[in-house]
């Protein structure tokens, strides 16, 4: 199913101040625009050819999530990592880890938690906590969830309408490829979520990954970028997910290994399909 792209309205710039204001170049990636089953998780390295100026598909776009995606309120209360407290944590498992599944019910942002939306989950390292999102949030209202650890980053989930990214009719079922190439879709929404646009030589790693959660297998864009943020997206039904992990120099020297781990490990789940 395809529909018409259009420019996104947003608010402003995202994750980080003090990022270049120069133009948007990129190197392209091609999805491989299969749906349906594949392998439990496969890869495809990005290949490095052509660059673009930045691509008016998502506009404006995820500034729905404002100028502090990964920043909390500091007046909000954070929560302890017990299981018991927590919906929708496990226990840690064997290899110290937690997965966080999004609980039935879960009231996200404004923008997205008048209705059930599908699951998706991820892990993360014991210790990191789960922080207070509100409608009130300046991060945006489409911010379903964040986590930190002071030594380690932090992350937040962004669940949109697919409507902010492309016309699309009622109960629409889209895929990340309907939307647009990893290339086309990153430099629509990396001023919002990175605070500036996206060089040339910013990203260091661009892959496309095709995983599976219940259903049918979706295709994944994963990116790198050199000041250490990690993305990974994916859309399903009438709804964009995206995960945006950021660490400072410190953190990402210790804990590399376990911020690609919580970035490769997101997943939405397929097994629904009555979605509005």
């Amino acid at each position: 199913m395809k529909g018409t792209p259009t420019t996104l309205r947003g608010v402003g710039p995202c994750l980080a101040p003090g990022r270049r204001s120069g133009g948007v170049t990129r190197r392209g990636v091609r999805a491989n625009g299969r749906k349906g089953a594949g392998p439990e998780m496969s890869s495809t390295s990005a290949s490095s050819s052509s660059s673009s100026r930045r691509e008016a598909l998502l506009g404006g776009g995820v500034a729905l999530l404002g100028g502090q995606l990964l920043v909390a309120k500091p007046t909000e209360a954070v929560q302890g990592m017990t299981a018991g407290r927590i919906p929708g944590l496990s226990g840690v498992d064997s290899e110290g880890f937690r997965t966080y599944s999004r609980p039935e019910g879960k009231m996200g942002g404004h923008g997205i938690g008048w209705s059930e939306i599908p699951k998706y989950q991820f892990r993360v390292p014991d210790g990191w906590k789960e922080e207070a999102v509100s409608i009130a949030d300046l991060g945006g209202t489409e911010i379903d969830v964040r986590f930190a650890k002071s030594d380690e980053g932090q992350l937040a989930v962004v669940v949109a309408p697919v409507l902010r990214f492309m016309n699309v009719g009622f109960n629409a079922d889209v895929r990340i490829e309907d939307i647009g190439s990893p290339d086309k879709v990153l430099n629509g929404f990396a001023p919002e979520i990175l605070g500036g646009p996206v060089e040339e030589d910013d990203v260091v790693n661009q892959e496309t990954m095709s995983k599976k959660l219940g259903g049918d297998a979706l295709t994944y864009y994963i990116w790198e970028t050199k000041s250490h943020d990690l993305l990974s997206a994916t859309a399903f039904k009438n709804r964009v997910f995206i995960i945006a992990l950021r660490a400072n120099g410190r953190q990402w020297r210790t804990s590399k290994d376990a911020l690609h781990a919580i970035q490769k490990s997101f997943r939405v789940d397929t097994s629904r399909t009555d979605f509005d």
